[in-house]
Formats: C-alpha cells, sequence, structure tokens
C-alpha cells in the first residue's frame, strides 16, 4: 500500500516536469511564446460589419449571415491570421460580423478583400470530381457559364419524402431558370462544379435535364453538411452586402507590454499565495505549494496542446483559478487538523480530511463549472475566453486537489508522526 502512492507520485512529478519543459517560453512576448496569441496580445485589428438584409427574406437571413461568416473566415484564413475568429452576432434586425485580425501585417488589403460580396459560379466539368478530396481546384480551368449566383433566388434544406434524407432544394429566377435548363440539357450524366468565391463548394451530377428554375442537390448529406451548403448557397445568392462600422487596432508592441505585464502581475501574485500558505500551514503549505506548481504546469500545457488561444482576458481566468486551486487545498487542510485534534492519528485524519472537504470542494467547482459554460455558449469575445480559461483552470484544480495533494499526504505525512499524541478537546 505504501509502494503504490510513491510510485503515482513519481509519476506525477515526471509528468509534470515534462509539461514544464513543453510549455517553457524562449521568449516572454516574442513570436517564439509556445501557446496561440489572441489580437490583444500579439496586436491586430478587431473589425466590426454591419450586414445590409434589405433585400434579404426574412425566412432566409439566418442562413445568409451564418454563409458570409464561413465565407469571410475562408477570406481571413488566406492572410495568413494566427488565430482567426469570425464571429456573427444578431441584435433585433440587424446583423453583424465581428472579425478578429491577430498578428496580421497587411490590414488595408484584408479589410478590402473582406468587404466584397462572395460570388457564385456554375462551370461545366470536363472530367469527373471529388469535391471531398484534398486538392485544390481553380476555377480557371473550368468551363465558365453565364449562370451564376444572381440568377438564383435561395437555397432551403428539404427532406426527400420516403426516405428522409437530407437535400438542398435550389430556386432560380426566370432568366436562372432557363439558363440551368440549358445548363443541364448539355450535362446529362456529368457533374457540375459550383464556385463559392473561387471555391469548389459541390460538384453534383446531372441526372436529367431539369425545367422550372427548381432543382434538388441530393447524396449522403447529413443535416449539418446539408445546412452548411444552403448558407453556402445562400450567402453567394443573395444581395447582402457588408459595411466596415467599426475598427481598433492593437499594436504588436502595445499587446506585448500588456502580457509582460500580465505575467508579471500573475507570478507575483502566485509568489504570495505560496508565501501565505507555508507560513500558516507550514508542513502542508509546502504541499500545497508544490501542488500549485504542478497544477500551472498542466494549465498551461492543455492550452499548448489543443491549440487555446490565449487573450488577456484568458490569462486572468487563469490566475483566478489558481486562487480557487489554493482554496480546495485550504479546505482539505482545515478538515485534516480538525480530524487530527479530534483523533490524533496521522493517516486517518488526511483520509477522513479529504472525505470530508470533498463535498464542499465539489459543489463550489461545479457551480464555477456551470457559470463557465453559460458564458462561454451565451457570450462573445473576451468574455469567452475568460470563460474557457475558468473551465480548464477548475477542472485541472479539481485533479490536482483530488490526486496531487492526496498523494504527497499520503507518502510524506505518514513518516512525520507514527504515534502521535492526540489533544485533549474540552466538552461543552
Amino acid at each position: 500500500m505504501r509502494k503504490r502512492p510513491v510510485a503515482f507520485l513519481i509519476l506525477i512529478l515526471l509528468v509534470a516536469v515534462a509539461a514544464g519543459l513543453f510549455v517553457y517560453p524562449k521568449s516572454i512576448g516574442s513570436r517564439f511564446l509556445p501557446w496561440r496569441l489572441g489580437l490583444d496580445l500579439i496586436g491586430g485589428s478587431h473589425l466590426t460589419y454591419e450586414v445590409d438584409m434589405t433585400n434579404v427574406k426574412a425566412e432566409d437571413r439566418d442562413s445568409v449571415a451564418s454563409g458570409l461568416r464561413d465565407v469571410i473566415e475562408r477570406r481571413v484564413n488566406l492572410f495568413g491570421v494566427s488565430e482567426p475568429q469570425v464571429l456573427s452576432a444578431q441584435s433585433g434586425d440587424s446583423y453583424r460580423l465581428i472579425v478578429e485580425l491577430a498578428g496580421i501585417q497587411n490590414v488595408a488589403a484584408a479589410i478590402k478583400e473582406i468587404g466584397e460580396t462572395p460570388f457564385l459560379t456554375f462551370a461545366e466539368v470536363a472530367m469527373p470530381l471529388n469535391p471531398t478530396a484534398t486538392s485544390t481546384f481553380a476555377l480557371e480551368n473550368f468551363k465558365l457559364t453565364d449562370l451564376n449566383g444572381r440568377y438564383v433566388k435561395g437555397a432551403q434544406l428539404t427532406f426527400e419524402q420516403i426516405t428522409g434524407q437530407s437535400e438542398v432544394s435550389l430556386e432560380f429566377d426566370d432568366v436562372g431558370a432557363k439558363l440551368f435548363e440549358e445548363l443541364t440539357a448539355r450535362n446529362v450524366g456529368k457533374q457540375i462544379a459550383v464556385f463559392l468565391d473561387n471555391e469548389l463548394i459541390t460538384a453534383p451530377v446531372v441526372q436529367e435535364k431539369i425545367s422550372g428554375g427548381r432543382a434538388q442537390i441530393t447524396g449522403n448529406f447529413s443535416i449539418t453538411e446539408a445546412k452548411e451548403l444552403v448558407a453556402r448557397f445562400n450567402a453567394g445568392a443573395l444581395p447582402a452586402p457588408i459595411v466596415l462600422i467599426g475598427q481598433d487596432t492593437i499594436g504588436a508592441s502595445l499587446g506585448a507590454e500588456a502580457l509582460q505585464k500580465t505575467i508579471f502581475a500573475g507570478i507575483i501574485g502566485t509568489l504570495i499565495v505560496m508565501l501565505f500558505m507555508v507560513a500558516y500551514y507550514r508542513g502542508f503549505g509546502f504541499f500545497a505549494c508544490l501542488a500549485l506548481l504542478i497544477y500551472i504546469a498542466f494549465v498551461l500545457a492543455v492550452f499548448k496542446l489543443f491549440g487555446i488561444t490565449m487573450t488577456l482576458s484568458g490569462i486572468a481566468g487563469i490566475i483566478l483559478s489558481i486562487g480557487m486551486a489554493v482554496d480546495a487545498n485550504i479546505l482539505i487542510f482545515e478538515r485534516s487538523r480538525e480530524e487530527l485534534r479530534a483523533h490524533g492519528n496521522v493517516s486517518g485524519a488526511i483520509e477522513d480530511g479529504f472525505k470530508r472537504a470533498w463535498p464542499s470542494i465539489r459543489d463550489s467547482n461545479i457551480s464555477t463549472i456551470i457559470t463557465s459554460l453559460i458564458l462561454f455558449f451565451f457570450t462573445t469575445g473576451f468574455v469567452r475566453g475568460f470563460a474557457l480559461a475558468l473551465l480548464v483552470g477548475v477542472l485541472v484544480s479539481m485533479f490536482s486537489a483530488i490526486t496531487v495533494t492526496r498523494t504527497m499526504m499520503r507518502v510524506f505525512v505518514k513518516s512525520e508522526a507514527r504515534n502521535p499524541k492526540p489533544e485533549t478537546n474540552s466538552k461543552s
């Protein structure tokens, strides 16, 4: 029984050292920092666009906004943005797109490219295509047609009546219906490629000549895939220009300075907490400090491993979670001291202290997790980054309190007092 916690503690320490080496920064505030940095740290621009839905039907507006967000996100990726963020927001009848360009150098060129309305193009195919393949299909290699997005009224998600399979239904105007009829007549048994912003989005096979201005694209679509295709069609078909209404620019030097100040404040705060724990709890405080360092290494490793963007608000969430990790240790230590005074058995006091402290630790952390999830799913921007960092920190802190601190106390505290003298307690 004694060898098992020792081996487990050695494993924890080895993993912690590996995590520390994994996240060790070569140069704070520079491009060598191991985490993905948000625009408030690396610099960049925060752009706000208003979507003009004047010529779009009310039932199509959500789909158009979703399609525009997808198109703009792909456009932003072309500029080599380190961590693009494109979010859609709605307030009443107002639709907006929020674009965060972190670390981008040519902001003016990006604004010009983003502001162009998406364009839908139909082309004839000479050789069979696989739209799901990883290769890129250049528009200039296809035979363009006169049919394009201006002749498409819109797209909708429909379902096959017998099988219930998801389909995409297209509707053309009078001119588009004639062009589409001619296009399908000469391409029966062949594919028709559809491009949005010069990127291939689908290449269905024409089964027969299609008249009447309505068509269905069928296939093994999941509902999510069909909705995405509908959104892309609507983004290129329906006229919904976007207008830049706000721009905030943060210089790279300002972001690096903010990062250095935030990290410095976090280090000072952590050291003060560690000094307090050692001064008040003595030996127990040393265990808390070591567990805290291991916790910090694990949290930073999780951020780097999963590519979570590091922002100022995220760092604030991590610092807050450090305090919560210490709070869990305080509950454990206080309960253990109470048990030790009552019974005098060190190992028994530790186990009973953990058992009595766990309900309080569990309930407080679950309430924080619920709050973090609400903030993450129902907010945007910096608040969302704070919520994600706090959520990750709380989950790791629960592991740290339950596993790391408990294992260290099992290994070291038992050897300090084999036959402790219980304190005499007066009855009230």
